[in-house]
């Protein structure tokens, strides 16, 4: 029993010994990570380890630390990314365009008559700038242009009612004589049309018409309205061809005016290439619809065809809605030619204006319009369509040379902005300051190069 206290104070004393060792490891661990260089590779995913973490005695294994989770919008793939910022640019260009059209669509008659203006101006200010040549104060020559185009064309409307008023009693016998004919062929044809059929149908026509004489009544109060609006709408373009054919240049100035200081330059660029497409595109559109308006005229002429002189001013005017026009027009000579006249002339005709139109088409629209004002058929029909569905008559004439105009400004504004990019990049190190110097440039002369006449 004696041995029993000094066992117990052995192992007392063991267990110090052991706990002094295992306090000496940890701290000999602690100063093995606490002497680690700051400049020591970590990956930016691992996080550094707490301070209070406890620290491994031994062994040498890594430190083991949970990844950071990555920033979610480099989770996203680079393709949505891009959509996303596309798309919200592209719903802001949206809005403001539908903002755009809804102000236009409350000024549709000041817009359509501004529109008119600039047209009846690209026509006639090449005018005014021989007449200035020739010795002619800006007023009057503006005076005289202006007046002398206004006349003509208030001569060849009046021409043209003219023509249909002394017409209309022939025509309207010509008219029912050809019904007349159209209802026998069709008692003969082998349709199996009995004559009670074709007596329903007109009985059915004139119980249509005396049903809604009321509408009919409130249709011709709308057309008188419309008729002012015309009116008004020819009122305001006559003041705005005046202005501008006088103090265009002034009006221009201003405009440039409004545009912000960095954009300038571009936009004072391409005004004048934009009046050039514009005038190129009135000019040719006027030879190519006289010419139209002649030759079908004359062929409608020979075959006999009542009102072919008041045909002829439809087919010059229809002429300036680019396809949809031409087809009108050439539809209702066949139209009367068919009633007056019967079928054959009514083919004859059909072949004159067919022959005109590919002549149109294929010599003369490429030979006077020129590369200028060239648009392909798809945006043509497409932009006659929108014009039209947008703004009637007057939107379908004004869609083409508003599409030429776009092409041309969009066109020059990507060139000036490859150049300016070219001018402000800074040349390579490696090449000598010098050989930068004596570079070879766009001369003066091309940089000044006038686009088209004076214009607006």
């Amino acid at each position: 029993m004696s041995t029993l206290p000094g066992w117990l104070a052995g192992l007392g004393a063991g267990l110090t010994r052991i706990s002094e060792r295992l306090d000496e490891r940890r701290e000999a661990a602690a100063d093995d990570l606490s002497e680690v260089p700051a400049t020591a590779p970590v990956r930016d995913s691992v996080p550094a380890p707490p301070a209070y973490a406890p620290a491994i005695a031994a062994g040498p294994e890594p430190v083991v630390a949970i990844a950071a989770r990555p920033d979610p919008v480099l989770a996203i793939p680079w393709g949505i990314r891009v959509a996303a910022e596309a798309g919200w640019r592209l719903l802001v260009l949206g809005g403001t365009l539908w903002v755009l059209m809804r102000i236009i669509s409350a000024v549709q008659l000041v817009v359509l008559a501004f529109v008119a203006a600039l047209l009846v101006t690209a026509m006639l200010q090449p005018t005014v700038a021989r007449l200035r040549r020739l010795g002619l104060p800006r007023g009057l020559a503006t005076a005289v242009t202006a007046i002398a185009g206004f006349v003509i064309m208030g001569l060849v409307g009046w021409f043209v009612v003219w023509q249909v008023m002394d017409n209309l009693d022939n025509l309207s016998d010509r008219v029912r004589d050809g019904i007349e004919e159209l209802k026998r062929w069709l008692l003969d044809s082998p349709f199996h049309v009995t004559e009670s059929q074709i007596n329903d149908i007109a009985k059915n026509l004139s119980d249509t018409i005396g049903t809604n004489t009321e509408e009919i009544t409130s249709a011709g109060l709308q057309g008188v309205t419309v008729m002012v609006e015309i009116l008004t709408g020819i009122l305001l373009a006559m003041f705005s061809t005046l202005f501008l054919l006088y103090d265009g240049k002034r009006i221009w100035h201003w405009v440039l005016g409004l545009v912000p200081a960095q954009a300038r330059e571009g936009v004072a660029g391409a005004g004048p290439r934009a009046w050039g497409t514009l005038t190129a595109y009135v000019r040719g559109t006027v030879i190519v619809a006289l010419i139209d308006a002649i030759f079908i005229g004359l062929g409608i002429y020979f075959l006999d065809v009542p009102m072919a002189v008041p045909l002829a001013v439809f087919i010059f005017l229809f002429a300036f809605i680019p396809l949809v026009g031409a087809v009108v027009s050439g539809a209702l000579a066949v139209v009367v030619a068919l009633v007056t006249q019967g079928v054959f002339t009514a083919l004859m005709v059909l072949i004159v204006v067919l022959a005109v139109q590919q002549l149109e088409g294929h010599v003369l629209q490429p030979f006077i319009l020129g590369r200028a004002v060239r648009v392909h058929p798809l945006a043509v029909v497409l932009a006659v369509a929108a014009g039209g569905l947008i703004a009637g008559i007057g939107g379908a004439v004004v869609a083409v040379p508003l599409v030429a105009v776009t092409n041309t400004v969009v066109g020059y504004l990507r060139a000036y902005s490859k150049e300016q990019t070219l001018h402000s990049t800074p040349p390579p190190h490696s090449a000598p300051t010098a050989e930068v110097a004596s570079a070879p440039g766009p001369s003066p002369a091309a940089a000044t190069a006038p686009v088209a006449e004076e214009g607006v």
